[in-house]
């Protein structure tokens, strides 16, 4: 598929060039590498033209549509990833994270895990996780069946979820049993952190 659409687009020679330098790389940086090239190419393509025709557009349909394709084709590939990547949790009854109405992606995980997960020392005047990967996010999942109530100043949802056990320390240092999720009205979760 990306052979044939980097022939058509006429960045085919890039992609080889590339691959004939030894460059080791992964199917995703090749893939992200040639989505790079098609999108230069394309904005290439689509400049005015003021030699011909002053204040003109050139707007070319059939590179376009092939863009368009091509990056929601990536997009579909990336969501398939992060959706494998919640199932090889070991966490029962994974739908519940990857509903419409309660979503957890990859990008929200990363930045919770990142900034909260005390093995991770990057923010460290953050409130930290103790518990691991798996049960921060089975308490994710619990906490969806929660009412959701209004975010003070914000059009968010939170919910406040109690563990009934030790879930981390705030950033003062205390141990704290609660952790407050806030999603969009559409049910896309925002980072989350654990509150006192």
């Amino acid at each position: 598929m990306i052979s044939r659409i980097a022939h058509d687009l006429g960045v085919g020679s890039l992609i080889c060039s590339r691959a004939s330098q030894g460059l080791k790389s992964s199917k995703l940086s090749t893939h992200a590498f040639f989505v790079r090239c098609c999108l230069k190419r394309f904005t290439m393509n689509t400049t005015t033209d003021t030699a011909t025709t002053p204040n003109a557009f050139v707007f070319n349909e059939a590179q376009w549509l092939q863009v368009l394709f091509l990056l929601a084709d990536t997009a579909t590939w990336l969501q398939q990833l992060q959706e494998g990547l919640i199932w090889q949790l070991p966490v029962q009854q994974h739908k519940k994270l990857l509903r419409k109405s309660w979503y957890l992606s990859a990008t929200v995980l990363a930045h919770i895990l990142e900034r909260h997960y005390y093995k991770l020392p990057r923010h460290p005047l953050a409130g930290k996780f103790t518990i691991s990967i798996p049960e921060i996010v089975n308490a994710i999942k619990e906490a969806g069946q929660l009412s959701p109530e209004p975010l003070a100043g914000s059009a968010n949802l939170q919910r406040v979820w109690e563990a009934g056990y030790s879930l981390g320390y705030d950033p003062a240092g205390n141990t704290v049993t609660i952790m407050t999720i806030i999603s969009s009205t559409a049910g896309k979760l925002l980072p989350l952190f654990p509150a006192g």
